[in-house]
């Protein structure tokens, strides 16, 4: 009986029902994981990726707008205080000059002022890369023996000494045209002028501007520090941290010691980048075309023949600018020295 029973079970359903039983099996086991591979880390300029440094941009713009506005209401809020009315009215912003000092801008002026921009950029370039430089990418070694420096240093110091010759030649030639008066207070009126000409740019009601024939006092002010000041300071605390200072002399040495000179040095650097954007922004929002004439183009007219001789004096600073690299500097240092990879 128990072997009819089961030989009346059918064998072949239960082989097929057991059939599919491997590959369900199969695709129940995890498959094989892939490597994650990490993500590329953002490429870091200074201390920021791009895009940080583009929020840092942002942000920034946007407080210097609200810190100006609010600058601009501050202003005129002080121009409606008593007594101011009568201050501006009496200290128009400027005070007469000598008859005897000449109107305009002569051909040396326009030179030196070009030379100066030109090799002032180059300047504050090569002081950073010097400055954040981690790696120099060449160095240099005087031809008569001395202390290897990179080659970004070499290039900072010999555009100072040009900056130096150039600076040099336009106060002599300052001084012996007579034209030094433009840009030296020759009287006790110029700090109240400058006060009132800074309350004037201050609400945006800008002083009359009669560059020309005289700079208000605010700007003789800032161009007397420029000149006789802050390059004065940059050359001699540059000297200080440079291999023409003495290493021997120990007394002078504790006198005026290798931290007060670059505690000095760059702040100086920083003045100058501020006074370069600040007096752009004013030469172009205070009559661009015959500001850009008087000193490229050595007329009052209003033309554009100035605005295409500053396109061209911005053209070769750029030029200038991309050229300071090793493989167009190291050719140039060699002729004065010795230049290696390492």
């Amino acid at each position: 009986m128990v072997e009819t029973v089961a030989a009346a079970e059918p064998s072949a359903p239960a082989t097929a029902a057991q059939a599919p039983v491997a590959p369900a099996a199969a695709a129940a086991k995890p498959a094989a994981e892939k490597p994650v591979e990490p993500k590329a880390q953002a490429k870091l300029y200074g201390s920021r990726t791009l895009g940080q440094w583009t929020k840092f941009a942002v942000l920034l713009a946007v407080s210097a707008i609200a810190a100006a506005g609010i600058l601009v209401l501050a202003a005129r809020g002080v121009t409606t205080l008593p007594g101011v009315p009568e201050f501006l009215e009496r200290y128009p912003g400027a005070y007469d000059l000598p008859e005897a000092v000449e109107p305009g801008f002569p051909w040396w002026a326009q030179w030196t002022h070009f030379l100066n921009f030109f090799l002032i950029v180059l300047i504050i370039r090569s002081g950073y890369q010097v400055r954040t430089q981690e790696k120099p990418p060449a160095f240099w070694t005087p031809k008569r023996g001395g202390k290897k420096i990179s080659i970004n240093l070499w290039l900072h110091q010999a555009l100072d000494i040009l900056w130096l010759a150039n600076g040099l030649i336009f106060v002599v030639l300052l001084i012996a045209s007579g034209r030094w008066m433009r840009i030296v207070p020759s009287s006790w009126e110029a700090f109240p002028n400058a006060l009132s000409a800074l309350l004037q740019y201050m609400t945006l009601d800008w002083p009359v501007e009669s560059g020309w024939v005289n700079y208000n006092s605010l700007q003789q002010l800032m161009y007397f520090i420029v000149v006789f000041i802050a390059a004065p300071l940059a050359a001699i605390t540059g000297v200080r941290m440079s291999e023409f200072w003495p290493k021997d002399a120990k007394t002078l040495n504790r006198i005026y010691p290798v931290e007060a000179a670059r505690a000095v040095h760059f702040p100086t650097m920083l003045f100058f980048v501020l006074f370069i954007l600040v007096h752009v922004f004013l030469v172009f929002s205070t009559g661009a075309l015959r500001n850009l004439n008087h000193m490229f183009g050595g007329t009052d007219a209003v033309n554009w023949a100035g605005f295409w001789l500053f396109a061209a004096a911005i053209a070769i600073t750029a030029a200038g600018w991309y050229a300071a690299r090793p493989i167009v500097l190291a050719p140039i240092a060699k002729l004065f020295g010795q230049v290696s990879s390492r």
